[in-house]
């Protein structure tokens, strides 16, 4: 019993190392999102950090649609950042998960 203990102990012990090689991963990834138009193009790590905004000169003479057109893309390219960043630590997070009976939280 003490031997299956100490041996998903050090499983968990792996995973969360996993898990947090991922996340420094996750600030290499880049998700770059633009406006219908291709007006404006915003670059995001998957971790989140915005990492580049493009404007084109035409929307530099309306101050209110840009302001649209930049919480319109930035929050759809971190909508997406956060999706790969999620389902890449529930991957890992899963496949570090010692097999216990009645604890199958990541199906």
């Amino acid at each position: 019993m003490f031997g299956d203990m100490m041996g998903m102990m050090g499983k968990l012990k792996e995973t969360q190392q996993k898990v947090e090689e991922t996340k420094k991963r996750m600030d290499t990834v880049l998700v770059d999102e633009k406006s219908t138009d291709d007006l404006l193009n915003v670059t995001v790590t998957a971790s989140r950090t915005i990492k580049s905004v493009h404007i084109n000169d035409s929307l530099l003479e309306d101050k209110e649609q840009l302001e649209d057109y930049l919480i319109l893309v930035i929050n759809k390219a971190l909508e997406k950042a956060e999706s790969i960043y999620e389902n890449e630590i529930a991957a890992v997070a899963k496949d570090g998960m010692p097999n216990i009976p009645g604890m199958d939280m990541f199906k």
